[in-house]
């Protein structure tokens, strides 16, 4: 008896993988031309848009009726090569004629990532952790002028932390402010595990410089907790125990991202975000951000006009286009591209993650940003065929 249960899961093992595949490949596909910017692209695995490449590719969403999309090709921005060399084929090349053409040909546009390349992150002799020059990024001219040619044709905007802040010129970004309705506070903000430079080499060495320029050159930080720094590099940070009762930001989801988007009502987010003022009266509010201060904390947050709660996934979705802005890296997760070949691999899930670490953003790929991004993509699909 026990040698046939061995058997059996020797069987699953190898055959079930298979069986996977087999129904992922027999899945038909559907075409959804999409383009993607991203301007943050250090190595051709586009770790910026890994993500919704992921959620194409498993939802079999093509960019013709055959060809699936290519992660390292089929968007606009940076590309890297080897030896240090690149190639830019960002919108900012096309002609207003061409972004015509572009908006008409796209069913959707997302904007992954605008922060960019710098000189210390493209050659590698250079402090990673220290800002310097930029090689490319911002949100241009021609991106805006884009955006205004998809909103009017009603389609598909999908965009995410970092689209407007820096290093976005300031009358672009009013530009996209006035054109959603969603405006930037100048905030964004990370949590740390440890605070501790000398623990944790992930600390931005800027950060702590501007931190102790108004702090009396001090930096006495060693527990876990969360910074926010704004647009004039001021820098203010809660603190594990002294300013919050939990380290952790968490997303918090209403009834109808729930029901409507498949989204938890609470999921722990340890990465960048930005602080965002949508208006309500155009826009609806799916999730927020919620930060665990204490009244010590609180304090600290009102000092700097900071809220302790602001929109992670603001929506407008109406006959006159369909927006969404994503207040986190929501696309950059640690996963692999490899398993979106395989169907129904959302059921092993708990195997791609362990939540006694707090650090890890595979869980917020497979609980949120998932079944987020697909139940957008069904339902949008759904609108172009009828």
């Amino acid at each position: 008896m026990r040698g046939r249960i061995i058997r059996l899961i020797i069987i699953c093992i190898v055959f079930l993988p298979l069986l996977m595949w087999v129904v992922w490949v027999v899945t038909p596909k559907t075409k959804l031309v999409a383009a993607i910017i991203d301007k943050t692209v250090l190595t051709k695995e586009g770790q910026e848009h890994i993500s919704l490449n992921w959620v194409l590719n498993h939802e079999r969403y093509t960019k013709t009726s055959k060809d699936a999309y290519d992660i390292g090709h089929d968007y606009f921005g940076f590309f890297p090569q080897s030896e240090e060399k690149f190639r830019i084929k960002g919108l900012e090349r096309f002609s207003l004629n061409q972004l015509e053409q572009l908006s008409i040909d796209a069913d959707m546009i997302y904007f992954t990532d605008t922060y960019g390349i710098y000189n210390n992150e493209w050659y590698q002799h250079r402090n990673v952790n220290e800002r310097s020059g930029m090689l490319y990024g911002g949100l241009s001219n021609k991106d805006i002028e884009i955006l205004r040619l998809m909103k009017d044709k009603h389609k598909l905007i999908m965009a995410e932390f970092n689209t407007i802040g820096s290093p976005t010129m300031s009358e672009n970004r009013t530009q996209f402010e006035n054109m959603f309705k969603l405006k930037w506070t100048g905030w964004t903000a990370r949590y740390f595990n440890n605070l501790d430079p000398k623990v944790n080499k992930e600390i931005p060495q800027w950060l702590i410089r501007n931190y102790k320029k108004s702090h009396n050159n001090r930096w006495p930080f060693k527990r876990s907790g969360i910074a926010f720094v704004n647009d004039n590099d001021q820098v203010t940070i809660l603190e594990d125990g002294v300013h919050l009762t939990n380290p952790l930001p968490h997303i918090i989801t209403n009834n109808y991202g729930q029901e409507n988007l498949s989204l938890p009502e609470k999921i722990k987010y340890p990465f960048w975000f930005d602080v965002m003022v949508p208006d309500q009266k155009v826009n609806q509010i799916v999730s927020k951000f919620e930060i665990s201060a204490n009244e010590k904390g609180l304090k600290e947050l009102k000092k700097y006009g900071i809220p302790s709660e602001f929109p992670a996934v603001t929506m407008h979705r109406d006959r006159d286009y369909t927006f969404y802005y994503f207040s986190g890296d929501f696309s950059d997760n640690a996963i692999n591209i490899t398993s979106s070949y395989f169907k129904g691999v959302s059921f092993f899930q708990s195997f791609f993650y362990s939540d006694h670490d707090p650090m890890e953003r595979a869980s917020f790929f497979w609980k949120f940003y998932r079944p987020m991004l697909t139940d957008i993509l069904d339902d949008y699909n759904e609108t172009l065929q009828q």
